[in-house]
Order: C-alpha cells, then structure tokens, then sequence
C-alpha cells in the first residue's frame, strides 16, 4: 500500500518532531520540479517539506523517497523567477516599507469574487463555527469543498484542540479545502504600545521561534501549512519582511478587514476574526454572503483559493508585461 501525504501527516501527529529547520534545494516529487524549503526528523526518520513553485502547493516527502540538491535560497530564487512563487515573493519584497499590509493584498480573479482569509488569533472563546456552516451551506451546490484560508497561532491550536479536529473532519468530509498560514506563535500584542513597537516588532521578539514553532505545531496537529504567512495587527517593517522571505514564506495582507469598515470587491482578500473576539467583521461577512446569494447560485460570485489568486496574480502581471515586449 503506498504512502500518501495523508498518512505520513498522520504519523508526524503520533511522533515527536525534532531538528526541525529552515533547508533548501531542488528535488523530483510525483513527476514534478518541487523546491525543499524545511527539513525534520521524527522517530528515526528525515523528511522534507517544498512547494510547488508553479501550484505554489506545499508537500510533505519522505527524504529517503526523493535525491534532493542542496541549493541556496539565492539560487532557488534566480532559477525559478519566472514562476509564480518567486513572482510572489519579488512582489511581496517591493511592498515591504509599509507599517502596515505588506505583501499580497488583493488577487486577480477571472470571475467576480474574493478569497476568504480567516484569522484564529490566541482566545479563550470558542471557534466561530457558524461562519463554517454557513459558508457550505451557501455553497454546497456551486463550489464543494469550499476554499478558506486559515491564519492560525500557536497558541490557538493548543486551547482549541476540539476545534481543530472539527476543521479536519470538514476537511475529510470534502466540506471545505483549507489553506494553513502561519499567523505566529505567541501573537505578541500590547494594548498601550505604538505598532512600531507592537505585535512582531515588540522588542526581544525571537522570530524564528515564532515561525517555525508554529509550522512544527501545524504538523503535530496533522496540518500541513502553506508557503503564507499574515502578520499579527498586519504590522510589519522592511526588516522583519526581508528576514520572513528568507524563510521562503510569502506575506499576506488584506484589502477588505471588514470589522474595520473597508469594503469587499472582486478580487479582494477579505479578513475576518473566527476566534470569537471580532463578532462584528463575522456578522458583516454573513451579510454579505446572503446579499451575494443569487449570484452564488449563478456561479457569478465565487471564493478564490489563496494560492489561485496569487497565481492569477502573477498571470495578470505577466500578460502586462508582454504589452511592451
């Protein structure tokens, strides 16, 4: 019987992950070019984790399965800048001096519609399930499973354990499709701080601990994360964004953070809170979703897949530049 990713997923959740690290290269998987970006060990075994730089999908390989090359992230970056990850990561690069939503903020969907990213902040109150239920029972004829992308903490995953099983079992159900996107560990935040001082740019803030900590968290808890990461308060400087893309992750923003009153378009990357704190941006969400109900139903509204609307993205920039060429 063949190992699937979903087996060996099983199997990190039982062990205990250790020399868990930043690792790059090129290797074969499945008939496809995939670029190796982590490395780990677990019960005596090495695996690798990559991304396929054209799907931009991340997977999880057993080490002794594939003939990996050891390669610079330079090197990586100049080989494949023709693809949508790198195209993404250059991108994310050029937008990097903002304060605030650096990175990708909005998509290019061919069709009417926005791409759903929901953020599971560290909370002591229950998951907002009905923005779940709600989302499959609004698509269940047009588009199943339903595309979400999740920004998780850490600390979320370890006092919402029941709820993270009721996302996989979604997940098995074929009810939704989930997007893993590291959001930190600790998701260091003060009150009384300005942001320039706040969230990752608290002062002593360990930013290795607060990316990998969580991936190796994801993976304990049988998820594998994606090539994204959303910054806590989407605070950031030139700095920390410059050290996040050479961890090969890919900053996202938001153009529609509907608790603050900005309004969703084609094409945005809508946020909304699931964690129980932000009960407005969920109710303006549900709004919205039943205001979009016919068109749903016509298939003329639609939920975009991060990594889709990052390829569109890339694809739209592309087909821009062939203009002057």
């Amino acid at each position: 019987m063949p190992v699937t990713e979903h087996n060996l997923l099983e199997q990190l959740s039982t062990c205990t992950i250790s020399h868990y690290t930043v690792c790059y290269g090129i290797c074969n998987y499945s008939g496809k070019k995939i670029l190796v970006i982590r490395e780990l060990e677990a019960s005596g075994r090495s695996y690798y984790i990559g991304v396929d730089p054209n799907s931009l999908e991340t997977c999880l390989m057993q080490a002794s399965a594939v003939q990996m090359e050891p390669c610079s992230w330079q090197k990586l970056q100049a080989t494949y800048k023709n693809t949508p990850y790198i195209s993404a990561i250059r991108t994310a690069s050029g937008r990097s001096y903002s304060l605030q939503d650096a990175g990708i903020v909005h998509g290019f969907p061919k069709e009417k519609g926005i791409t759903l990213t929901v953020d599971l902040c560290p909370s002591h109150k229950p998951l907002d399930r009905i923005i779940f239920t709600s989302l499959i029972s609004e698509f269940w004829k047009t588009e199943k499973p339903v595309p979400i992308a999740l920004s998780v903490t850490g600390r979320f995953m370890l006092s919402h354990e029941d709820d993270i099983r009721w996302l996989k079992g979604l997940i098995e159900a074929h009810e939704i499709t989930v997007t893993w996107v590291n959001h930190t560990y600790n998701h260091r935040y003060s009150p009384w701080k300005p942001l320039k001082n706040n969230f990752l740019l608290s002062p002593g803030t360990d930013i290795n601990l607060e990316i990998l900590k969580t991936e190796k968290t994801m993976l304990e808890h049988g998820l594998l994360f994606s090539v994204f990461f959303r910054f806590p308060g989407l605070v950031s400087d030139h700095r920390v964004v410059d050290i996040l893309l050479g961890y090969g992750l890919i900053p996202i923003g938001t153009d529609a953070w509907l608790a603050k009153g900005q309004q969703a378009y084609a094409g945005s990357i809508v946020l909304i809170h699931g964690n129980g704190n932000e009960p407005l941006g969920v109710k303006d969400f549900l709004t919205m979703l039943k205001g979009k109900r016919e068109a749903v139903m016509k298939k003329e509204w639609l939920l975009y897949d991060l990594r889709q609307a990052v390829d569109l993205e890339f694809m739209n920039q592309t087909s821009k530049s062939s203009l002057f060429k």
